[in-house]
C-alpha cells in the first residue's frame, strides 16, 4: 500500500478567517482525490500531496488579492499553514540591528552566511517565509539572516532596493562578502538579482554568489508566456501582473527597469537559478539565462520539469524539492571556496563560465556573526 502523506497544519488569526481556510483546504483535499480516482489529475506526475498544496495555495493567494485590503490579504494567507513533517534543528533569534530574523543551524557544517530575501511578491511576508529561512539554514548547514524589508502596495519601489543595499551593508559590517552568499525565491530572487545589479554599478564589492530561487525576472503585464502554466501553478498570471502593478506604484518606472532580464550581470557575483516547469515563470527563467549567457554572465540555470512555483518548500516530501535543496547547498559551498567545482547535471539547461571564480575585492575582515548581535541576543 502507497504511503499516505500528512500535512502539518498551523492556524492563526480571526476565527472566521481560520473556518473559512480550514473548509477549503478540507473540500480541496476531497475533490482532489475524487479526481484522482477517476483519472483526472492537474499533472500525471503529481502525487495527491503536491495537488492538493498546489491548489489550496492558488486558492488561498486568490482570496488575499480578491478581498480589497491587503491586510486582511495578508491575514487569509496566515490563517492556515501547510508544512511539510519535516523538522528544522535552528535556533531563531530577533535582531535590533536590522529589522529581520537570524536562523542560527545547531549544527553548522560550512563557513558561509546566508542573507534571504523571502518570498510573497513583494506583498506578503508570513509564517510560510520563515519557514524557508529555517529550511534553507538547516539543509545548507549556514547562519541564515532574513530581513523584513518594506512591502508593496503601501511602499512601492526603491523601498525594496534600499532595503536590500541596508540589509547587505549590516550584514558586511562583519562578515566578508568572499563568505556571503545572496539566495532568494520568488519576489526575493528579484530582490537578490536587483541587488546584485546595483552593487555592480555602484561600484560596491560583490557577494561570493548568489541562487535565485523561482525567479521572477521580467516585470509587466505584455511578459511571453506569463500565462502557459497557469493551469499548473499556485501562482497565476495574472497574480504577477498585480504585485508588478504594485511595485511599480503607478507606473512611475519603465518596465526595464525593474525587469533583471534587462539588465547586464557581467562581472557581477556567479548566479545558480532554479526554476520549475510547470511555474509560470519557467520561460521568463530562460530568458533571463540566455540573455545573460550572451552577455558573458557567470550563471547555471536548472529546471525541474514536471515541478511548480518554489517547489523546494515542499522538502521531503517530493524527491525533485529534495535534489533542488541539495543542489543549493553544493552551490553555497562552492561559492565559498569549500568544494572545487559545482558542474551542469541533467537538470541545467543553461550555464556560462560557472566555474570561473574571480575574487570579490580587497581584503575584508573573516566571518563574526557575533558582532552583528547586541548582548541580549547573543545570550
Amino acid at each position: 500500500m502507497a504511503r499516505v502523506k500528512m500535512a502539518r497544519i498551523k492556524m492563526h488569526g480571526p476565527l472566521g478567517l481560520k473556518v473559512s481556510s480550514a473548509l477549503a483546504l478540507n473540500s480541496i483535499a476531497v475533490s482532489t482525490y475524487l479526481r484522482r480516482i477517476f483519472g483526472s489529475r492537474m499533472e500525471p506526475t503529481w502525487d495527491a500531496y503536491l495537488e492538493i498544496g498546489v491548489r489550496f495555495w492558488r486558492h488561498q493567494f486568490t482570496r488575499a488579492l480578491n478581498g480589497g485590503d491587503i491586510a486582511k490579504g495578508r491575514m487569509i494567507l496566515d490563517s492556515l499553514q501547510t508544512e511539510t513533517t519535516d523538522v528544522y534543528d535552528v535556533d531563531v533569534r530577533e535582531t535590533t540591528g536590522a529589522g529581520g530574523r537570524w536562523y542560527h543551524p545547531r549544527q553548522g557544517t560550512t563557513d558561509a552566511t546566508i542573507l534571504y530575501f523571502h518570498g510573497g511578491g513583494y506583498a506578503f511576508h508570513g509564517a510560510m517565509s520563515h519557514r524557508f529561512a529555517a529550511m534553507l539554514a538547516h539543509h545548507i548547514g549556514a547562519p541564515v539572516f532574513a530581513p523584513d524589508y518594506r512591502l508593496t502596495p503601501e511602499h512601492p519601489h526603491p523601498a525594496q532596493s534600499e532595503d536590500a543595499l541596508a540589509a547587505w551593508e549590516y550584514l558586511t559590517e562583519e562578515i566578508s562578502p568572499e563568505k556571503s552568499v545572496l539566495i532568494g525565491d520568488s519576489a526575493g530572487a528579484h530582490m537578490v538579482l536587483m541587488l546584485l545589479h546595483e552593487l555592480k554599478r555602484i561600484g560596491r564589492r560583490q557577494p561570493a554568489g548568489a541562487i535565485a530561487l523561482s525567479p521572477w525576472t521580467d516585470i509587466g503585464d505584455s511578459v511571453p508566456h506569463l500565462h502557459a502554466n497557469d493551469r499548473y501553478d499556485l501562482v497565476q498570471g495574472w497574480m504577477a501582473v498585480k504585485f508588478g502593478e504594485w511595485l511599480n506604484g503607478g507606473g512611475r518606472f519603465v518596465r526595464d527597469a525593474l525587469s533583471p532580464v534587462a539588465h547586464d550581470y557581467r562581472d557581477c557575483a556567479p548566479i545558480y537559478l532554479q526554476a520549475g516547469g510547470r511555474e509560470i515563470f519557467h520561460q521568463t527563467s530562460i530568458a533571463f539565462a540566455e540573455a545573460q549567457k550572451n552577455n558573458g554572465a557567470r550563471l547555471m540555470l536548472d529546471i525541474w520539469p514536471t515541478m511548480p512555483h518554489d517547489f523546494q518548500l515542499f522538502d521531503s516530501s517530493q524527491t525533485a524539492s529534495t535534489e533542488a535543496l541539495k543542489r543549493i547547498s553544493e552551490a553555497v559551498r562552492f561559492f565559498v571556496g569549500e568544494a572545487a567545482s559545482f558542474t551542469p547535471n541533467g537538470r541545467t539547461v543553461v550555464e556560462n563560465a560557472f566555474g570561473k571564480r574571480p575574487p570579490c575585492g580587497v581584503s575584508a575582515p573573516v566571518n563574526n556573526i557575533s558582532g552583528l548581535l547586541t548582548a541580549d541576543e547573543k545570550s
